[in-house]
């Protein structure tokens, strides 16, 4: 019987390795010997395709971008801010590592490019100064960034009761004299609707009603001279 034949390396075939590797470990798990190791070849192979481990992480980075869904050319400035927040977050949730990667890379690839040149594209067919626009798209990954870094720290799945109510069994009698926080953990773990995902678009409406605010005061203030 004849050996099967490997897939020849290539740079996608690596990063889409170094993915499965971070799903399955984390960011801390990336590293060229794990991810020759997921292909089945020594590390040394992946130098002939990938500078090192910090153009690996680069090129994952970049991947990460690859998969948010940009403002569509058309689209109106809430639309467009509302569906790619929403994108956002369905890739950190999808890919835990995401977060810490993105924030430690300083070298963008031409996917993140591409995308941040469509928010502020997006921003700015919308009536946006440029200074408004930097502030729109600053605030709203600030707040998509700390709602998908909130969401994976949970220290329950807010979908099932059981480990709400064994949650907030061991943390009460640890909260005896912060009426506040009892108030709040038992609203949290307590019988009724409330689930934190879904606070994600209320809180990113409260945002986008605020810009809405500043841009038209903008407008106004542009329409007055």
């Amino acid at each position: 019987m004849g050996t099967r034949e490997r897939q020849p390396l290539t740079p996608a075939r690596i990063i889409e390795a170094a993915v499965r590797v971070a799903d399955a470990g984390g960011y801390a798990a990336i590293s060229m010997r794990n991810v020759g190791k997921e292909l089945g070849v020594e590390a040394m192979s992946l130098y002939h395709h990938v500078a090192g481990k910090d153009a690996l992480l680069d090129a994952l980075a970049d991947w990460v971008f690859a998969r948010i869904e940009p403002p569509a050319a058309d689209a109106p400035w809430r639309e467009g801010m509302r569906l790619r927040a929403a994108s956002t977050r369905r890739v950190l949730v999808d890919h835990p590592w995401a977060l810490t990667l993105i924030d430690s890379r300083t070298n963008p690839g031409p996917a993140l490019l591409a995308h941040h040149d469509s928010v502020i594209g997006c921003l700015r067919r919308g009536g946006f100064s440029i200074a408004l626009a930097a502030q729109a798209f600053s605030v709203i990954d600030a707040y998509v960034y700390g709602f998908a870094l909130t969401e994976r720290n949970l220290p329950f799945d807010p979908t099932t009761g059981d480990q709400a109510v064994d949650f907030a069994a061991e943390v009460m009698p640890l909260l005896s004299g912060y009426p506040h926080l009892i108030e709040l953990v038992q609203h949290l773990t307590g019988p009724g609707e409330y689930r934190f995902s879904d606070q994600f678009a209320e809180g990113l409406d409260i945002i986008l009603d605020e810009l809405d605010k500043r841009l038209r005061a903008e407008t106004g203030r542009s329409a007055a001279r």
